[in-house]
């Protein structure tokens, strides 16, 4: 088998204009000799290969999974980020116990670049996914439990990769494979994806994001020689060209919250509203997180919430931005199920974040949302794997009081905070 390695190659995945031709030396005629220069990415010479590859060998699938009936009014979901599949997996009997109609993988959702080598057969990645699928917990879940998927840096390619991934579209179809995506999601570039879910006046749309496909390089920060910044490396990048999610993926979010809801789950891998650390975050992007709470803002209705994961820790943040014409956006950050860097009181000592309202919870945690449509409240709440309730917060939303008006969320006087 040919095996190819990403030393050897020029990493770019941005691909030449479409319009791009061969540049070709006025005295080259047909029959002649000389040199012609072809504008080519790195995944343009591997395209061939990795169809080839794709055909030889068999890619690793998720055991058989129940699904979630279109109409079904949903009171009860739960989500997680960062789980190794070589660490302890009783994560899934806790969640089960929690009884949520859907659970949502949202990224880091196997750790597939852990030894990885630079073979562009990803090999690492697909053993990764196996031993996922073989795992007997993961099967009664499945058996149970609706799942939906999206995906963060260590199942997608490499720790903080985007688009410069010269093997993204392969991992692509490992992660595609496994997951047995629509066809929808199939027939394009990047996982993105949405659903509406539960009948009119308890619709819930979710959507989940795409944050590595397309995503532009962070820019590093600069610091003095031998200094480690204490929280994150990156800076902001406020380049007009920098992309977090690509025009195709904005275009389709932009339709996606023209749609009908009560209430949207906007999903992204990577924490939205803080900027109280240099990891990875919208706020490597300020143009980009502006325009993303700009085009929620001017959403046709419905009650918001965001979700996120990477962080090795949960927590529950408020925010009221300018870009949201003074609306007050709750976010919800689940991680990790089985990957804990520390201590909770920690971690909270360590980052300070005005827009944090509970600690920073950094024992393994998963999230849940409990709906109560008849007082239109949502209680976000951060478990840990034996159901205790680690971090909670019940919001309510109003709903809009005329058509094209927004759904607004407020905080009740019901608060628990752990």
């Amino acid at each position: 088998m040919l095996r190819i390695l990403a030393p050897a190659l020029l990493v770019s995945a941005v691909p030449p204009p479409a319009a791009a031709q061969p540049v070709l030396p006025a005295s080259l005629e047909p029959g002649t000799s000389g040199t012609a220069t072809v504008p080519m990415a790195a995944e343009d010479v591997l395209d061939a290969y990795f169809r080839q590859l794709e055909r030889r060998i068999d890619l690793p699938r998720a055991p058989a999974g129940v699904s979630l009936a279109s109409g079904t009014t949903l009171t009860r979901i739960a989500f997680g980020s960062c789980a190794s599949e070589i660490r302890d997996q009783s994560f899934w009997t806790s969640i089960a116990a929690a009884r949520p109609q859907l659970f949502m993988m949202i990224g880091d959702n196997v750790y597939g670049d852990t030894n990885w080598r630079g073979d562009a057969e990803l090999g690492t990645l697909r053993a990764s996914y196996a031993r996922l699928a073989a795992e007997p917990r993961f099967a009664a879940f499945r058996a149970q439990v609706p799942m939906l998927a999206t995906w963060d840096d260590h199942d997608f390619g490499f720790n903080d990769g985007g688009r410069d991934f010269a093997f993204r579209r392969w991992s692509q179809t490992i992660y595609q494979t496994f997951w047995d995506v629509p066809a929808e999601v199939r027939a394009r570039d990047g996982v993105y994806e949405s659903r509406i879910v539960g009948p009119a006046g308890r619709r819930v749309q979710i959507i989940l994001l795409d944050t590595r496909f397309f995503r532009s390089a962070l820019r590093r920060a600069e610091l003095p020689p031998g200094q480690r910044p204490p929280l994150g490396p990156y800076a902001p990048e406020t380049s007009a060209d920098a992309t977090m999610l690509g025009e195709a993926q904005w275009a389709w979010l932009e339709e996606e919250l023209r749609r009908p809801a009560d209430l949207r789950i906007v999903v992204s891998s990577i924490q939205v509203l803080t900027e109280a650390h240099n990891f990875e975050s919208w706020a490597t992007m300020p143009r980009e997180r502006e325009r993303l709470l700009a085009l929620l803002a001017a959403r046709s209705g419905g009650g918001l919430l965001l979700l996120s994961g990477d962080r090795h820790a949960g927590g529950i943040y408020r925010d009221t931005p300018a870009a949201m014409n003074g609306e007050t956006v709750w976010e919800l950050t689940s991680s990790s199920l089985n990957m804990p860097f520390t201590d909770t009181a920690t971690n909270t000592a360590r980052e300070p974040d005005p827009r944090r309202v509970s600690a920073f919870i950094s024992e393994e945690n998963f999230g849940v949302l409990e709906i109560d449509w008849p007082r239109r409240q949502v209680t976000l709440n951060l478990r840990g794997l034996a159901g205790e309730v680690r971090a909670g917060q019940t919001v309510t939303w109003t709903p809009p009081s005329r058509r094209g008006a927004q759904a607004t969320f407020s905080m009740p006087s019901t608060v628990s905070l752990r």
